[in-house]
């Protein structure tokens, strides 16, 4: 394997562990570097990586899914109401331990539609910032934190959404 794709694939599970080993804690500047990554960097880490590639970050983060092919995991939360928009892709961790969805969306300004859905969906809101590029929310209900941040990058505009139980 290349040393650029061994690199970019060590990036990927380092970026992936980060997301679900601790975005149940908020608030803290670790979360803040975590959104970061995701929100910089998750679909540049993984672009290109072929099947087999993907299957090796699978096995090594223990069962995890991976998809960078416009589909959530298969073990995503139903109950959790995304954008429409593209899906750029997602991953989901062992056992339920927490999932990411990447949606590719018109503009930053549908923040406040995905805030609307989800405190529409039982979730109660807070740390919510948003300016015209950008914004960031975390979202509680009994069974799930939900960290969604908007950014706009290179006039392309992204949702992730970064979920773990409660």
């Amino acid at each position: 394997m290349p040393a650029l794709r061994t690199r970019s694939v060590a990036t990927a599970l380092l970026a992936a562990g980060l997301v679900l080993g601790t975005t149940a804690c908020t608030g803290t500047p670790l979360d803040n570097i975590v959104e970061g990554v995701v929100g910089s960097g998750v679909d540049q880490v993984t672009e290109g990586i072929d099947e087999s590639v993907r299957g090796l970050a699978e096995d090594v983060l223990g069962g995890a899914e991976l998809s960078t092919d416009g589909e959530l995991p298969s073990t995503f939360p139903q109950g959790i109401p995304l954008l429409g928009g593209e899906i750029l892709g997602g991953a989901g961790g062992p056992d339920g331990a927490g999932w990411v969805a990447r949606i590719r969306i018109d503009e930053a300004a549908a923040f406040e539609g995905a805030r609307a859905a989800l405190e529409g969906a039982g979730f109660t809101a807070s740390n919510v910032s948003s300016d015209a590029t950008s914004a960031f929310g975390t979202f509680t209900s009994a069974e799930y934190i939900v960290n969604l941040a908007i950014a706009t990058t290179n006039g392309e505009t992204t949702a992730t959404y970064v979920v773990t139980p409660v």
